[in-house]
């Protein structure tokens, strides 16, 4: 079966991309837990987070958003000194912020999923791409979300993360066109 090639890099890559990647997400501790993972990827491969995904989960409670919201100063120190996450300050402060975010979203709209699933009107964006070097690495729509989130006190979002995040969440189906999930993700809403 024919697969987009960046899911044929390791066996944690081409589990994510046969299962995950592309399928919509409307549970909000899930949104969370793949926003989260795209703004630790920043600067290091994808295959590296999935490696250390399970990790993540325990390390930040199943993202569970409150729990997460009322992390302290503490809890920081004993996250950094956890090796099997991404040590770095500003990635870990930013999970907990954005949980904050997310709860004052969650006042707002209903849920983390209402809101961001607004800005397609509810329906994924379907690419037509025939080669991985035609998706971009951004789009209009990923800075204006982007820009949204910061305004809402988001960290850690910019509009290639945020990107990411779509192609994650299903927001924006991104496999090339003679990918078998390219059809595949539309079945299993």
């Amino acid at each position: 079966m024919k697969k987009c090639s960046w899911a044929m890099t390791n066996k944690e890559c081409e589990q994510y991309h046969d299962e995950v990647w592309g399928v919509e997400v409307h549970h909000d501790e899930m949104l969370f837990e793949m926003l989260s993972l795209e703004l630790n990827q920043s600067g290091l491969s994808w295959a590296t987070i999935l490696k250390k995904r399970e990790n993540f989960r325990r390390a930040f409670e199943n993202f569970d958003i409150d729990k997460v919201a009322n992390y302290d100063e503490k809890k920081v120190e004993e996250l950094l000194e956890d090796k099997g996450i991404i040590r770095h300050r500003l990635k870990i402060v930013a999970v907990i912020e954005n949980a904050k975010a997310i709860q004052k979203i969650q006042e707002e709209f209903g849920s983390f999923d209402q809101y961001i699933w607004q800005f397609v009107n509810g329906k994924p964006i379907i690419n037509q791409w025939k080669s991985e070097k035609e998706i971009p690495s951004f789009t209009d729509l990923s800075l204006l979300i982007c820009n949204d989130l910061k305004k809402r006190q988001f960290k850690f979002v910019g509009k290639t993360t945020v990107y990411s995040f779509m192609q994650a969440i299903g927001l924006v189906n991104d496999h090339v066109v003679d990918c078998f999930r390219y059809r595949e993700v539309f079945l299993e809403k």
